[in-house]
């Protein structure tokens, strides 16, 4: 599975069982990157999007159970270093800010490449930093 998360300077990734942020341009990276291919998400997740259109996008409590070799997740609610066995690419888009978080991306990337590391301007942060990792 190809994972695709959200991260502040310091890899938090949510803060009282709340997102840290959202932005609508990520959305659309998020599903450009998926493309026809299906992605996984929690329920909690899927709320914000809403108005994808016909996008092919799972909600279920046990996505990262049920994500097969190729899927995509994307994941703001959980850290998956035990899925680790399952990854095979990792695809994080930094915040670039400091955020609360009591929820951590605890993944160790030494034994990923970095193969792209990409800047864009998000709708409500100037610079989100995309960087891809395969293993």
């Amino acid at each position: 599975m190809i994972i695709m998360l959200c991260v502040d300077n310091k890899n938090g990734m949510l803060f009282n069982r709340r997102r840290q942020s959202r932005d609508c341009i990520l959305q659309q990276h998020v599903l450009a990157l998926a493309g026809s291919g299906r992605l996984w998400m929690s329920p909690y997740s899927r709320k914000q999007f809403a108005d994808t259109g016909p996008a092919e996008i799972i909600a279920d409590d046990a996505y990262l159970e049920k994500a097969e070799t190729g899927d995509y997740c994307f994941v703001e609610d959980r850290d998956v270093a035990m899925y680790e066995d399952r990854i095979e690419k990792v695809i994080l888009f930094k915040w670039n800010r400091n955020y609360p978080a009591d929820t951590f991306f605890s993944l160790d990337l030494s034994g990923y490449t970095l193969e792209k590391t990409e800047d864009f301007a998000g709708n409500s942060h100037e610079k989100i930093t995309k960087e891809i990792y395969r293993r």
